[in-house]
């Protein structure tokens, strides 16, 4: 019997160099869509190839079984991840494992659920074997204020809300799993953490984890918005003020069962984040 072949997108990115590990535990053989010949996944077969290339994509994913399809933020990423989608069916890729976003829909006030929402639908129109995972807010997007919170505060516009964060990691073992089991055929999994946290909760687990005093200072929209103008293009900050009003609004805050359903174990909580992250938020020791 011939080893499956699974393509994942992303390779190098968060949740890419998670899952390329987990798939090769099952036994599969990963290739590695990468857009950098210099930053080869160590394991798997490693493709140059660019979403915005769809002669690149082709090759890709010729004589691929499955694809794990998750794209960079880019203003025009429900067009790429639609014609990647195309190109799969028409390869004849038997299996897609869709990345979107936890509340994903047609009519949402978030742009970037808007964006999912289309992706979504026109992968279900296409009469191929495709999984949707919808993920909630990162943890790991904590790294990012990695040097706020080395000084000792979280920001957010997010108020007392509590959002079911989710670790990376268990994105990335929850899509293994889909990808090598059977019986997922038109399936949408919600993916959270085991438990709602609000911010202040978070930077009190930080704290533990470093231990540092690190406090949550909540935010106006416009705040927000003023400090990170010219750090984010236009597009990507209107739309993560869009994300963070709908955590605000306390339309994150269920918890659902996907991950220990996929995976056989517990979702990872945030103490496990920040324990396993700890020295990515601890300010570097001067040297003489």
């Amino acid at each position: 019997m011939n080893t499956p072949t699974v393509l994942v997108t992303g390779a190098t990115g968060t949740i890419g160099r998670d899952l390329v590990p987990a798939l090769l535990a099952r036994g599969v053989t990963v290739r590695a869509m990468i857009r950098d010949a210099g930053r080869p996944v160590p394991g798997a077969e490693n493709v140059v190839a660019d979403l915005t290339n769809p002669a690149s994509v082709t090759a890709a994913l010729h004589g691929v079984d499955a694809a794990f399809l998750n794209s960079p933020s880019a203003p025009d990423a429900a067009e790429l991840q639609i014609r990647f989608a195309d190109l799969a069916r028409d390869t004849g890729v038997q299996q897609l494992v869709l990345l979107s976003q936890y509340a994903a829909r047609a009519d949402s006030p978030v742009r970037f659920l808007r964006w999912h929402a289309e992706v979504e639908g026109h992968v279900a129109g296409l009469g191929l074997n495709h999984t949707v995972l919808r993920p909630n807010l990162y943890l790991q997007a904590l790294l990012g204020l990695a040097g706020t919170i080395a000084r000792g505060f979280l920001t957010a516009p997010i108020g007392t809300a509590a959002v079911s964060a989710i670790d990376t990691r268990d994105i990335a073992d929850a899509a293994a799993a889909v990808l090598t089991t059977p019986g997922h055929h038109g399936r949408i999994y919600t993916l959270t953490g085991p438990r709602a946290m609000t911010h202040d909760q978070i930077a009190e687990a930080l704290s533990t984890a470093t231990g540092r005093h690190i406090t949550f200072h909540d935010a106006s929209a416009d705040r927000f918005t003023a400090a990170l103008t010219g750090v984010l293009p236009p597009w990507q900050l209107a739309g993560l003020v869009e994300d963070y009003a709908h955590y605000r609004r306390g339309e994150a805050a269920e918890v659902h069962t996907s991950v220990p359903d996929l995976t056989g174990r517990p979702a990872r909580d945030l103490t496990d984040f920040a324990r396993d992250h700890a020295t990515a938020f601890t300010p570097a020791l001067n040297k003489a």
